[in-house]
Protein backbone atom coordinates (compact mmCIF):
# COMPACT_ATOMS: atom_id res chain seq x y z
CA UNK A 1 0.00 0.00 0.00
CA UNK A 2 1.10 3.43 -0.77
CA UNK A 3 -0.12 6.44 1.45
CA UNK A 4 0.28 9.53 -1.60
CA UNK A 5 -1.39 12.57 -0.58
CA UNK A 6 -4.26 13.91 1.96
CA UNK A 7 -7.27 13.15 0.77
CA UNK A 8 -8.45 16.29 0.72
CA UNK A 9 -6.48 19.95 0.58
CA UNK A 10 -6.93 23.47 1.08
CA UNK A 11 -4.69 26.05 0.25
CA UNK A 12 -4.49 29.89 -0.46
CA UNK A 13 -4.93 33.08 1.79
CA UNK A 14 -8.92 31.96 2.62
CA UNK A 15 -8.09 28.01 3.00
CA UNK A 16 -9.12 27.90 6.58
CA UNK A 17 -12.23 29.40 5.84
CA UNK A 18 -13.01 27.48 3.07
CA UNK A 19 -12.06 23.80 5.57
CA UNK A 20 -14.31 24.32 8.05
CA UNK A 21 -17.52 23.35 6.19
CA UNK A 22 -15.64 19.75 6.09
CA UNK A 23 -14.36 20.20 9.35
CA UNK A 24 -17.30 20.13 10.89
CA UNK A 25 -18.54 17.13 9.30
CA UNK A 26 -15.53 15.64 9.98
CA UNK A 27 -15.25 16.08 14.12
CA UNK A 28 -17.61 16.99 16.61
CA UNK A 29 -14.97 17.02 19.39
CA UNK A 30 -11.66 17.83 17.88
CA UNK A 31 -8.38 18.73 20.21
CA UNK A 32 -5.87 21.27 18.54
CA UNK A 33 -2.19 20.28 18.82
CA UNK A 34 0.36 23.03 18.96
CA UNK A 35 3.72 23.81 21.00
CA UNK A 36 5.41 27.57 20.86
CA UNK A 37 4.41 30.38 22.03
CA UNK A 38 5.07 32.17 18.97
CA UNK A 39 1.80 30.57 17.55
CA UNK A 40 -0.61 30.69 20.13
CA UNK A 41 -2.84 33.99 18.63
CA UNK A 42 -3.02 31.69 15.54
CA UNK A 43 -4.36 28.60 17.73
CA UNK A 44 -6.50 30.79 19.55
CA UNK A 45 -8.37 31.81 16.59
CA UNK A 46 -8.72 28.35 14.96
CA UNK A 47 -9.97 27.17 18.30
CA UNK A 48 -12.51 30.27 18.61
CA UNK A 49 -13.61 29.48 14.67
CA UNK A 50 -14.03 26.17 15.28
CA UNK A 51 -16.13 26.95 18.48
CA UNK A 52 -18.63 29.12 16.53
CA UNK A 53 -19.31 26.15 14.67
CA UNK A 54 -20.60 24.58 17.56
CA UNK A 55 -18.09 21.92 18.65
CA UNK A 56 -16.63 21.07 21.15
CA UNK A 57 -13.24 21.90 21.58
CA UNK A 58 -9.88 21.25 23.59
CA UNK A 59 -6.31 22.03 23.00
CA UNK A 60 -2.66 21.04 24.07
CA UNK A 61 0.65 21.27 23.74
CA UNK A 62 3.70 19.86 23.39
CA UNK A 63 6.37 20.77 26.14
CA UNK A 64 9.39 18.73 24.45
CA UNK A 65 9.44 17.62 20.87
CA UNK A 66 7.59 15.00 18.55
CA UNK A 67 8.56 12.01 21.61
CA UNK A 68 7.52 9.48 23.04
CA UNK A 69 6.73 11.59 26.85
CA UNK A 70 5.05 14.40 24.74
CA UNK A 71 3.21 11.33 23.23
CA UNK A 72 2.09 9.65 25.72
CA UNK A 73 0.51 12.91 27.45
CA UNK A 74 -1.16 14.45 24.50
CA UNK A 75 -3.12 11.04 24.18
CA UNK A 76 -4.27 10.82 27.80
CA UNK A 77 -5.78 14.41 27.17
CA UNK A 78 -7.83 12.89 24.36
CA UNK A 79 -8.94 9.85 25.90
CA UNK A 80 -10.10 12.20 28.95
CA UNK A 81 -11.85 14.28 26.73
CA UNK A 82 -13.38 11.41 24.42
CA UNK A 83 -11.79 13.87 21.24
CA UNK A 84 -12.73 12.58 17.88
CA UNK A 85 -10.27 13.94 16.24
CA UNK A 86 -6.52 15.49 16.15
CA UNK A 87 -6.14 18.84 14.80
CA UNK A 88 -2.29 19.64 14.34
CA UNK A 89 -1.64 23.54 13.77
CA UNK A 90 2.19 24.36 13.77
CA UNK A 91 5.38 23.71 12.86
CA UNK A 92 6.89 19.56 11.62
CA UNK A 93 7.02 18.45 15.06
CA UNK A 94 3.78 19.47 15.80
CA UNK A 95 2.45 18.10 12.67
CA UNK A 96 4.79 14.46 13.18
CA UNK A 97 3.04 14.21 16.68
CA UNK A 98 -0.33 14.80 15.56
CA UNK A 99 -0.62 12.55 12.79
CA UNK A 100 1.24 9.91 15.21
CA UNK A 101 -1.10 10.53 18.02
CA UNK A 102 -3.89 10.52 15.68
CA UNK A 103 -2.81 6.91 14.03
CA UNK A 104 -2.12 5.81 17.46
CA UNK A 105 -5.47 5.76 18.81
CA UNK A 106 -7.73 5.38 15.04
CA UNK A 107 -8.89 8.97 14.82
CA UNK A 108 -8.49 11.34 11.84
CA UNK A 109 -5.96 14.30 11.99
CA UNK A 110 -6.17 17.44 10.21
CA UNK A 111 -2.33 19.29 9.57
CA UNK A 112 -2.56 22.87 9.59
CA UNK A 113 0.91 24.19 9.01
CA UNK A 114 1.56 27.38 10.53
CA UNK A 115 4.86 27.64 8.93
CA UNK A 116 6.46 26.38 5.16
CA UNK A 117 9.55 24.82 7.08
CA UNK A 118 8.85 21.24 6.08
CA UNK A 119 6.77 19.20 4.35
CA UNK A 120 4.95 17.53 7.30
CA UNK A 121 1.73 18.66 6.83
CA UNK A 122 0.98 16.63 3.82
CA UNK A 123 3.21 12.98 4.91
CA UNK A 124 2.43 9.83 6.05
CA UNK A 125 5.57 9.64 8.08
CA UNK A 126 6.54 11.14 11.38
CA UNK A 127 9.75 11.79 13.04
CA UNK A 128 10.54 10.53 16.69
CA UNK A 129 13.24 12.55 19.11
CA UNK A 130 13.93 12.38 22.54
CA UNK A 131 12.92 15.33 24.43
CA UNK A 132 16.41 16.84 24.21
CA UNK A 133 15.68 16.55 20.52
CA UNK A 134 17.83 13.55 19.17
CA UNK A 135 16.31 11.87 16.09
CA UNK A 136 15.46 8.07 17.12
CA UNK A 137 13.45 6.85 14.20
CA UNK A 138 10.94 7.62 11.37
CA UNK A 139 7.75 5.61 11.67
CA UNK A 140 5.85 4.76 8.53
CA UNK A 141 2.02 5.94 9.16
CA UNK A 142 -0.88 3.62 7.71
CA UNK A 143 -2.30 7.21 5.61
CA UNK A 144 -1.84 10.83 5.28
CA UNK A 145 -3.87 13.51 6.97
CA UNK A 146 -7.48 13.15 6.68
CA UNK A 147 -7.55 16.65 5.30
CA UNK A 148 -4.39 19.59 4.77
CA UNK A 149 -5.33 23.17 5.50
CA UNK A 150 -2.23 25.20 3.61
CA UNK A 151 -3.55 28.70 4.57
CA UNK A 152 -0.88 31.01 3.27
CA UNK A 153 -2.16 33.95 5.84
CA UNK A 154 -0.92 31.16 8.38
CA UNK A 155 2.49 31.01 6.75
CA UNK A 156 2.98 34.66 6.24
CA UNK A 157 3.16 35.46 10.19
CA UNK A 158 6.20 32.71 10.11
CA UNK A 159 9.66 34.65 10.49
CA UNK A 160 11.85 34.16 7.69
CA UNK A 161 14.07 31.75 9.05
CA UNK A 162 11.33 28.95 8.66
CA UNK A 163 10.95 29.63 5.13
CA UNK A 164 14.57 29.30 4.74
CA UNK A 165 14.78 25.85 6.21
CA UNK A 166 12.19 24.74 4.07
CA UNK A 167 14.04 25.26 1.26
CA UNK A 168 16.76 23.61 2.33
CA UNK A 169 14.93 20.64 3.14
CA UNK A 170 13.09 21.13 0.28
CA UNK A 171 15.92 21.29 -2.55
CA UNK A 172 17.18 18.14 -0.91
CA UNK A 173 14.78 16.37 -2.54
CA UNK A 174 16.36 15.82 -5.65
CA UNK A 175 20.04 15.80 -4.70
CA UNK A 176 19.13 12.66 -2.50
CA UNK A 177 16.51 11.04 -5.10
CA UNK A 178 18.20 11.36 -7.55
CA UNK A 179 21.58 9.58 -6.66
CA UNK A 180 19.32 6.49 -4.81
CA UNK A 181 16.45 5.98 -7.25
CA UNK A 182 17.69 7.16 -10.81
CA UNK A 183 18.63 3.03 -11.67
CA UNK A 184 14.80 2.15 -10.31
CA UNK A 185 12.58 0.72 -13.11
CA UNK A 186 9.20 2.14 -11.74
CA UNK A 187 7.10 4.54 -13.30
CA UNK A 188 6.00 6.00 -10.66
CA UNK A 189 9.59 6.44 -8.73
CA UNK A 190 10.94 7.90 -12.05
CA UNK A 191 7.86 10.84 -12.07
CA UNK A 192 8.54 11.78 -8.69
CA UNK A 193 12.37 12.25 -9.03
CA UNK A 194 11.41 14.44 -12.45
CA UNK A 195 9.67 16.29 -9.31
CA UNK A 196 12.03 16.87 -7.56
CA UNK A 197 13.89 17.85 -10.44
CA UNK A 198 11.39 20.48 -11.13
CA UNK A 199 11.30 21.74 -7.77
CA UNK A 200 15.13 22.77 -6.95
CA UNK A 201 14.73 24.40 -10.23
CA UNK A 202 11.80 26.33 -8.92
CA UNK A 203 13.37 26.97 -6.00
CA UNK A 204 16.95 27.89 -6.93
CA UNK A 205 15.12 30.52 -9.27
CA UNK A 206 12.17 31.49 -6.98
CA UNK A 207 13.84 30.76 -3.08
CA UNK A 208 16.04 33.99 -3.10
CA UNK A 209 12.83 36.22 -4.06
CA UNK A 210 10.80 34.94 -1.79
CA UNK A 211 12.53 35.09 0.92
CA UNK A 212 13.52 38.77 0.72
CA UNK A 213 10.34 39.74 -0.96
CA UNK A 214 6.99 40.91 -0.13
CA UNK A 215 4.00 38.43 0.39
CA UNK A 216 1.69 39.95 -1.36
CA UNK A 217 1.07 39.69 -4.83
CA UNK A 218 4.58 38.08 -4.50
CA UNK A 219 4.04 34.82 -6.89
CA UNK A 220 7.47 34.17 -6.21
CA UNK A 221 6.86 33.81 -2.40
CA UNK A 222 3.53 31.41 -3.34
CA UNK A 223 5.65 28.77 -5.40
CA UNK A 224 8.07 28.48 -2.68
CA UNK A 225 5.98 28.32 0.26
CA UNK A 226 4.20 25.82 -1.58
CA UNK A 227 7.01 24.02 -3.33
CA UNK A 228 8.50 23.45 0.61
CA UNK A 229 4.77 22.72 2.40
CA UNK A 230 3.32 20.45 -0.62
CA UNK A 231 5.55 19.20 -3.77
CA UNK A 232 7.81 18.12 -1.53
CA UNK A 233 5.04 16.07 0.45
CA UNK A 234 3.77 14.32 -2.71
CA UNK A 235 7.51 13.86 -4.09
CA UNK A 236 7.44 11.13 -1.54
CA UNK A 237 4.31 9.74 -1.83
CA UNK A 238 4.56 8.95 -5.28
CA UNK A 239 8.05 8.02 -5.03
CA UNK A 240 8.08 6.36 -1.78
CA UNK A 241 10.94 5.84 0.55
CA UNK A 242 13.64 6.09 -1.40
CA UNK A 243 12.59 9.69 -3.04
CA UNK A 244 12.61 10.93 0.83
CA UNK A 245 15.97 10.84 2.48
CA UNK A 246 19.53 9.38 1.77
CA UNK A 247 22.79 10.94 2.91
CA UNK A 248 21.69 14.81 3.79
CA UNK A 249 19.20 13.55 6.36
CA UNK A 250 21.52 10.71 7.69
CA UNK A 251 23.71 13.10 8.30
CA UNK A 252 20.93 15.61 10.09
CA UNK A 253 19.57 12.54 12.58
CA UNK A 254 23.52 12.19 13.21
CA UNK A 255 24.23 15.59 13.88
CA UNK A 256 21.02 16.11 16.34
CA UNK A 257 22.60 13.59 18.78
CA UNK A 258 25.17 16.06 20.01
CA UNK A 259 23.07 18.47 22.17
CA UNK A 260 23.66 22.26 21.77
CA UNK A 261 22.23 25.26 23.69
CA UNK A 262 20.87 26.35 20.61
CA UNK A 263 18.09 24.47 18.60
CA UNK A 264 18.31 24.80 14.77
CA UNK A 265 15.24 23.82 12.67
CA UNK A 266 15.01 20.78 10.95
CA UNK A 267 16.06 22.33 7.22
CA UNK A 268 18.96 24.18 8.44
CA UNK A 269 20.68 20.64 9.65
CA UNK A 270 19.70 18.74 6.44
CA UNK A 271 20.71 22.07 4.42
CA UNK A 272 24.30 21.06 6.08
CA UNK A 273 24.12 17.31 5.50
CA UNK A 274 23.11 18.28 1.97
CA UNK A 275 26.49 20.16 1.03
CA UNK A 276 27.82 17.01 3.12
CA UNK A 277 26.48 14.35 0.67
CA UNK A 278 27.70 16.35 -2.50
CA UNK A 279 31.25 16.32 -0.87
CA UNK A 280 30.67 12.82 -0.69
CA UNK A 281 29.96 12.23 -3.88
CA UNK A 282 32.96 13.72 -5.04
CA UNK A 283 34.89 12.01 -2.78
CA UNK A 284 34.07 8.87 -3.70
CA UNK A 285 33.18 8.93 -7.53
CA UNK A 286 35.17 12.09 -8.16
CA UNK A 287 32.13 13.27 -9.42
CA UNK A 288 33.06 17.32 -11.02
CA UNK A 289 29.02 17.95 -10.78
CA UNK A 290 28.86 17.59 -7.04
CA UNK A 291 31.75 20.67 -6.40
CA UNK A 292 29.31 22.56 -8.63
CA UNK A 293 26.25 21.94 -7.12
CA UNK A 294 28.15 22.59 -3.72
CA UNK A 295 28.93 26.09 -5.46
CA UNK A 296 25.67 26.70 -6.71
CA UNK A 297 23.90 25.72 -3.53
CA UNK A 298 26.47 27.58 -1.12
CA UNK A 299 25.46 31.00 -2.92
CA UNK A 300 21.68 30.50 -2.28
CA UNK A 301 22.43 28.76 1.11
CA UNK A 302 24.63 32.37 2.13
CA UNK A 303 21.68 34.57 0.61
CA UNK A 304 19.17 32.44 2.98
CA UNK A 305 21.53 32.98 5.78
CA UNK A 306 21.34 29.19 6.36
CA UNK A 307 24.31 27.74 8.22
CA UNK A 308 26.69 26.05 5.51
CA UNK A 309 28.77 23.63 8.07
CA UNK A 310 28.30 22.09 11.08
CA UNK A 311 30.48 24.32 13.31
CA UNK A 312 27.41 27.23 12.63
CA UNK A 313 25.21 24.79 13.91
CA UNK A 314 26.65 25.10 17.33
CA UNK A 315 29.00 21.93 16.96
CA UNK A 316 32.52 21.93 17.09
CA UNK A 317 33.24 18.52 15.84
CA UNK A 318 37.11 18.30 17.26
CA UNK A 319 35.72 18.33 20.57
CA UNK A 320 34.01 15.97 23.32
CA UNK A 321 34.33 12.96 20.85
CA UNK A 322 31.69 14.52 18.52
CA UNK A 323 32.99 13.41 15.07
CA UNK A 324 33.14 9.66 16.26
CA UNK A 325 29.12 9.92 17.48
CA UNK A 326 28.57 11.22 14.05
CA UNK A 327 29.76 9.56 12.00
CA UNK A 328 28.57 6.34 14.42
CA UNK A 329 25.04 7.27 14.26
CA UNK A 330 25.24 8.44 10.06
CA UNK A 331 26.64 4.68 9.42
CA UNK A 332 24.31 2.80 11.83
CA UNK A 333 22.72 -0.32 10.20
CA UNK A 334 19.46 1.34 9.89
CA UNK A 335 20.68 4.84 8.49
CA UNK A 336 19.38 5.99 4.97
CA UNK A 337 23.29 6.67 4.17
CA UNK A 338 22.71 3.21 3.22
CA UNK A 339 20.24 4.08 0.41
CA UNK A 340 23.35 5.44 -2.02
CA UNK A 341 24.49 3.13 -4.33
CA UNK A 342 28.15 2.86 -3.61
CA UNK A 343 29.24 1.71 0.12
CA UNK A 344 30.56 3.98 3.09
CA UNK A 345 32.51 3.52 5.80
CA UNK A 346 33.32 5.43 9.35
CA UNK A 347 36.28 6.43 8.40
CA UNK A 348 35.53 7.67 5.30
CA UNK A 349 32.59 9.71 7.21
CA UNK A 350 35.29 11.15 9.18
CA UNK A 351 37.18 11.95 6.34
CA UNK A 352 34.55 13.94 4.81
CA UNK A 353 33.14 15.67 7.72
CA UNK A 354 36.90 16.74 8.56
CA UNK A 355 38.21 18.54 5.40
CA UNK A 356 34.87 20.13 5.26
CA UNK A 357 35.00 21.92 8.62
CA UNK A 358 38.35 22.88 7.95
CA UNK A 359 37.74 24.26 4.22
CA UNK A 360 36.33 27.40 2.91
CA UNK A 361 34.10 26.73 -0.34
CA UNK A 362 35.12 29.26 -3.48
CA UNK A 363 32.06 30.56 -4.89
Amino acid sequence: MQSISPETIYRGNSAWEKSLPQITKLTKRPLILGRGFQTNNLRNNIFNDLKSQKLTVNSANLQFDCCYEDISRVKNIISNNNNDSVIAAGGGKVLDSGKYIAESLNIPCITVPLSASTCAGWTALSNIYTKDGQFIKDVALGSCPKILVFDHKFIQTAPSRTLASGIADALAKWYESSITSSKIDDGLVQQAIQISRVLRDQLLIDGGKAFKGQFENNISWQNTVEACGLTAGLVGGIGGEKCRTAAAHAFHNAITQIITPNKFLHGEIVGVGLLLQLRLEEMKNNNKLADQSIKQLFVLMEELNLPTTIGQLGINVFENNNLEKIADFTCRDKSEIHFLPFEISKGEIIEVITNFEKQKIKT
